[in-house]
């Protein structure tokens, strides 16, 4: 990656390097115009009323994370600044200019007061299945593994994110960043690497998330799966933020629909206000993809469902903001906001990417939003992309990451890795029905990919979506093709487990009514093994050897926040069988209907701070608006 290196530059006695921070770098190797001009940065600081900014006058405004883990290396993230007010800003993303932009004026006026920051890594003296107590503090005796100094100004909206190389697989670590020459100090974070490629890994633990909307209700899903512990990497399959323009008790902010590089800055400074957020940020490295709201709502390679490239469209639904400019905007604010390493983009927006888990599993997250992605339905066209679906030049994804998809399932079958878990962020199975924004819109790369798997014997695929704001739990089959039983699972090639939200909204209640519709559901689809729509919440993934686990959890209501969570069901798959066991969820699950099996409802309820089981239920899952 092009970053340019600065000379020497003296503020407040130190010599500072921007470069350190991620967040100076362009998301992309190729594209240097979304970087920053970092010697107009630098000579900003020689103004003569550069005042740096007093430690007592900053704050750790967002709590602290990491994520994008590696072997030896995992990235660290916080944002230090004056207010929780983000820089409203286009400086990162206008015009063309490029890296080497001899135009200064418009940059030497902004911010003169670079911020500097210390961080720190050390073996963790906290396991994961706890949470660090507020009065914790690090031992004198306990040495850093890996240090630096990192700097940020508004031009990143004061954010922060250094990769902390030099650790060890598979390890535990605990991180903190601190103001320099003070005692300012952010929280203790925890966070793990990933095993080594070779390493006999026994087991790994994945919380699965998606589809966390602040308005419509409380991030409770987070907290809970924090407070339980017992985790070793978070997956968020997209819909993190939302454009929308929502209201109520926890309004949207700003209070528009987002277009600019300060809505979005500001859309996502908002949501890790949300304690529940934080704590499992702090907690737990996060390996997280987009879905189409991080930009805007079913979006593709040209457009979205309210903005399409048109003049029309851009001057009446855009706010004199074109779809490649928006997204160019969205892009740049995720890439501020997120423990993510900014990977070579190559032609697009690469988010793309995977991790090798041991000789355990390969864990492979895709884009079907945003890289290349043919048109979708955009609420207009419906008819139209009824007439194309089945059109072998539609890709969910580009050629160029359909590619790359099917080479790392081989490549990972050939090391011999027990499993496959693919992240994407729509359903794959075919389980939610005949709908045209899922992969079921785009028949000739689902059937691309089924028949890669066949042709190449690959084995143990687990798919991983969300998106719906329901609970699918399916079998993967090429129904026409591959025969299939539905009630023993023969024939199938692999399994799906797809979430419900975080806090956006499912099937209206009351609950037996969403019962019955999971019923009939089930039993109208042949793959579909358990339905559920009615609870938000998360699911774990238990990955073994000789078996893959799935927990699936909910919470009750998301209209206050709470620490109240029921287990929903429970479901296994035996390597080798690419199959969920029958019967399936063990023959019974709380809630929603399980093929050839019972629901109980007991509402047997967890409050994961007291570790207490109660019988509680109420009224309302959403926030009123």
């Amino acid at each position: 990656m092009r970053v340019i290196i600065l000379s020497a530059l003296a503020v407040a006695s130190a010599a500072i390097d921007l470069s350190t921070n991620l967040n100076y770098h362009s998301p992309s190797a190729r594209h240097d115009n979304l970087g920053i001009d970092l010697p107009t940065v630098q000579r900003r600081t020689l103004k003569r009323d550069s005042v740096p900014y007093s430690p007592e006058d900053l704050n750790f405004t967002h709590g602290i994370a990491s994520g994008d883990p590696y072997p030896t290396s995992v990235i660290l993230w916080t944002r230090v600044a004056p207010s929780l007010a983000s820089d409203l800003g286009n400086i990162t993303v206008e015009g063309n200019v490029p890296l080497y932009s001899h135009e200064t004026d418009r940059y030497i006026k902004a911010d003169p007061n670079p911020i500097c920051v210390d961080w720190a890594v050390w073996p963790a003296t906290c396991s994961n299945s706890t949470t660090i107590p507020k009065t914790w503090k690090r031992q004198a005796n306990e040495s850093p593994v890996a240090s630096g100094r990192v700097y940020t100004t508004s031009d990143i909206d004061f954010t922060i994110k250094v990769e902390a190389g030099g650790l060890s697989p598979f390890t535990e670590y605990n991180y903190q960043f601190t103001i320099c020459g003070s005692d300012k100090k952010s929280g203790i974070g925890k966070t793990k690497t990933t095993p080594d490629k070779s390493d006999d890994v026994s087991e790994v633990k994945l919380a699965v998330f998606s589809c966390s909307n602040f308005p419509n209700g409380y991030f409770n899903a987070y907290g809970n799966a924090a407070r339980k512990g017992g985790l070793d990497y978070v997956i968020h399959l997209g819909d993190y933020i939302y454009e929308s323009a929502g209201g109520g008790e926890r309004a949207h902010n700003p209070p528009r629909v987002t277009f600019t590089l300060g809505d979005y800055r500001t859309r996502h400074g908002q949501y890790r206000t949300d304690p529940d957020l934080q704590l499992l940020a702090a907690d737990y490295p996060w390996i997280p993809t987009w879905d189409d709201h991080e930009v805007a709502n079913n979006g593709y390679r040209d457009g979205f469902s309210a903005l399409n490239n048109t003049e029309a469209s851009f001057r009446q639904g855009g706010r004199m903001v074109s779809v490649d400019q928006r997204k160019m905007n969205a892009v740049r604010a995720y890439f501020e906001w997120m423990p993510i390493r900014q990977v070579d983009l190559d032609d697009n927006l690469r988010i793309w990417r995977s991790f090798q888990l041991g000789n355990l599993a390969d864990l492979i997250i895709l884009d079907t939003r945003n890289y290349d992605r043919s048109i979708t339905s955009l609420g207009w066209n419906d008819a139209y992309i009824e007439l194309i679906r089945d059109e072998a030049s539609r890709s969910l994804m580009g050629g160029r990451q359909e590619n790359w998809f099917y080479r790392t399932l081989k490549e990972s079958k050939d090391r011999d890795a027990k499993w496959r878990i693919i992240g994407s962020q729509v359903i794959f199975s075919g389980a939610d029905g005949a709908g045209t924004d899922t992969w079921g819109g785009y028949t000739a790369n689902r059937n691309r990919t089924l028949q890669h798997i066949i042709d190449n014997g690959i084995d143990n695929n687990v798919f991983l979506a969300g998106d719906s704001h329901r609970n699918w739990v399916a079998d993967v089959t090429w129904l026409g093709r591959s025969e299939y039983n539905p009630t023993t699972g023969s024939g199938s090639l692999g399994v799906e487990f797809a979430g419900t939200a975080v806090s956006s909204s499912g099937r209206a209640g009351p609950i037996s009514a969403a019962n019955t519709y999971a019923r009939n559901r089930v039993r109208d689809t042949n793959v579909l093994q358990w339905h559920e729509g009615y609870y938000r919440g998360y699911f774990v993934l238990s990955v073994q050897k000789d078996k893959v686990t799935a927990g699936f959890f909910g919470s009750p209501t998301v209209a206050t926040r709470n620490s109240w969570e029921l287990s929903l069901a429970n479901f296994t798959v035996l390597a080798g069988e690419n199959k969920i066991a029958r019967p399936v969820a063990g023959g019974k699950v709380e809630a929603g209907f399980a093929k050839g099996g019972t629901t109980t409802g007991t509402n047997l309820t967890l409050n994961t701070e007291t570790k207490k089981w109660e019988v509680i239920g109420f009224d309302d899952m959403f926030i009123s608006r």
